[in-house]
């Protein structure tokens, strides 16, 4: 055996030399390349030993095997991470709707964890962090050079367990402000993926996140609403809701996109290969019947949101409104790792129906509506309170003495006028609890009175450009 052995071995090298003098550059080169990745693992297992035996306290050699793997994956991207067994079952049962902690969703920008958007409703949510805050501190201890797992390791503890976060809140001029901070009690996080309901005549579906709870969620939502309505008859239209969603599952968002979409392209997934790369498409019906529809963005709207918002603005279903949302337009796979453990790996980008990659760029709303933020839009009515003279109170037909009365109205037309009165009312509520929200149904009711109109679409006019049609493979 041996000799069979050795034998196989040098034939193996003698036929290195053979071909070495046919291409010999090309294959030296080669080996010089495996020589080095070799000589680099030499050095790492070097440096693993001399931390073991010299390092200044005893160190866990699990613990540092996993610090190099994450490390060497947090290189390559924001997104891409190892998780250990721990994590990847946090993630699994965040997956499913509900986890503890304090329901805010991180990056990483220069060093500093920057919130993507709070969760409704959670600890995050009610202390009134918002979107594009940066998190500089965890109970007094800076997180500047961790990394973003360490960082949220150090956010992480107990149910019902206090924590400190040191917020810097850009300002109205995009100057950072004085650090405050903010004390949440840590708690455990239900996800109600989907709120619906009803504002006038609009069905308002608002999407918290994309989980396997988002479509189901939402499809039972906006039935209710209609139901309780009397009928899409009754119905003006539907705004989807996606603003501080930081994104979820990657079916989940074409289950969206689908719902209202009848036919075409959803989202396309590009990956290193050609041959990985998807095509989603939609599939007949719509559950809205077509009714118009608006999407309201903001930048912590990310990913599987951006999906949605991408693929219902380039078919022309919908109008989308708000501000630029996150830019995050990469897709990430989990992978099982031995022991229970996983790796998250960016593994392609995705486009919406027209082309676009909005990686770094974010959906650009077709209108523009910005959010006063809750602390500056007080201040400034206080000041305009405290300034501004009061108001005449305004007169009409019937405050004037002697003024006719109207009794030609019957008690069904003067109970309509009454709800028409509540109406106006209750919407100039809702423009000052949440501006972008009444905005967006103000865009429903006149689109409901203009009736349908023919456009081009996005996916048209890329199209035209392009000359590609709509079966072209990504």
């Amino acid at each position: 055996m041996k000799k069979l052995a050795f034998a196989a071995v040098g034939g193996a090298a003698l036929g290195l030399v053979v071909t070495t003098q046919v291409a010999g550059p090309l294959l030296a080169q080669g080996t010089e390349q495996e020589r080095s990745i070799y000589e680099q693992l030499d050095l790492f297992g070097d440096i693993f030993e001399r931390i073991r035996a010299d390092y200044v306290e005893e160190v866990d050699e699990q613990d540092l095997i996993e610090a190099a793997i994450n490390g060497m994956l947090t290189s390559l991207d924001p997104h891409s991470s190892y998780l250990s067994p721990d994590d990847a079952e946090k993630m699994r049962v965040q997956t499913r709707g509900e986890f503890g902690g304090l329901g805010i969703e991180v990056t990483q920008e220069e060093g500093w964890v920057k919130v993507v958007s709070p969760m409704d409703g959670t600890p995050a949510d009610q202390a009134g962090i918002l979107a594009n805050d940066y998190i500089t501190a965890v109970d007094g201890q800076s997180v500047l050079g961790l990394t973003l797992d360490e960082a949220v390791e150090m956010m992480r503890g107990p149910v019902g367990s206090e924590i400190v976060l040191t917020i810097v809140r850009q300002t109205e001029d995009e100057t950072p402000a004085e650090p405050f901070d903010v004390t949440l009690v840590r708690d455990t996080i239900k996800l109600q993926a989907v709120r619906a309901r009803t504002e006038g005549k609009t069905v308002v579906l608002r999407v918290t996140t994309f989980n396997d709870q988002t479509f189901p969620g939402l499809s039972q939502g906006l039935a209710e609403q209609v139901e309780a309505a009397g009928g899409m008859g009754n119905v003006n239209g539907v705004v989807l809701d996606l603003r501080n969603n930081p994104g979820g599952l990657l079916d989940q968002a074409i289950y969206v996109a689908d719902a209202f979409l009848d036919a075409g392209e959803i989202v396309s997934t590009r990956s290193r290969h050609a041959e990985d790369g998807e095509r989603f498409n939609a599939t007949p019906g719509d559950l809205s019947d077509g009714l118009p529809m608006v999407v309201l963005i903001n930048g912590g709207s990310a990913s599987a949101s951006e999906i949605v918002a991408g693929a219902l603005q380039d078919h022309d279903r919908a109008v989308v409104v708000g501000t630029q949302s996150f830019g995050k337009g990469s897709v990430q796979t989990v992978m099982p790792l031995a022991g229970d453990g996983a790796m998250r790996l960016t593994t392609a980008r995705y486009y919406t129906p027209s082309g676009r990659s909005i990686q770094a760029l974010g959906i650009s709303p077709d209108i523009i509506v910005a959010q006063p933020q809750p602390a500056v839009a007080a201040e400034i009515a206080d000041e305009q309170a405290s300034e501004a003279p009061t108001p005449p109170r305004e007169i009409h037909e019937g405050d004037l003495r002697g003024a006719l009365t109207n009794d030609s109205l019957t008690d069904e037309e003067r109970t309509q006028v009454e709800d028409e009165i509540a109406r106006a009312e209750a919407a100039a509520k809702l423009r000052e609890e949440d501006y972008q929200l009444a905005y967006a149904i103000d865009i429903l009711k006149g689109l409901s009175a203009l009736g349908p109109v023919a456009t081009p679409s996005r996916l048209q006019a890329a199209e035209a450009q392009t000359g590609t049609s709509e079966t072209a493979e990504p």
